[in-house]
């Protein structure tokens, strides 16, 4: 199963954070796993105004953690974008909102425990 990463299900993941259901973390170690850009984007945002710690800046620390967990990166594309268009604003938060856009456009599951991001009709993993 292709599976989007919420970023903090990434960093959960990454971390073998507690919070991870033993569901999840089977998805992140079964899965065929997907970054979004906008989570790299919300992880390096989140370090420069030091709401999220890291043991090295997030050029060091993210590319290590793609290629030791084989995460692929999703870009943002013109159509993900677009798709925003025809989502409710149920979810303020523009990271989350992309993630659903990506997915649903993508036809992808996000491994998230936001039951926000469930209410958009995406399907989830948790």
């Amino acid at each position: 199963m292709k599976l989007l990463l919420d970023t903090h299900a990434f960093l959960w993941a990454i971390s073998s954070d507690s919070r991870l259901s033993s569901q999840a973390v089977a998805a992140f170690e079964e899965g065929e796993l997907l970054l979004s850009a906008a989570s790299v984007w919300e992880i390096v945002t989140k370090y420069q105004i030091g709401r999220l710690e890291l043991p090295s800046p997030p050029s060091e620390f993210l590319p290590e953690h793609f290629e030791r967990n084989a995460i692929g990166l999703l870009p943002i594309l013109p159509r993900h974008v677009f798709r925003l268009e025809r989502l409710p604003l149920q979810h303020k938060d523009p990271f989350d909102r992309i993630l659903v856009a990506q997915a649903l456009e993508e036809g992808l599951a996000i491994l998230t425990n936001d039951p926000q991001i469930a209410a958009y009709g995406a399907p989830t993993v948790w």
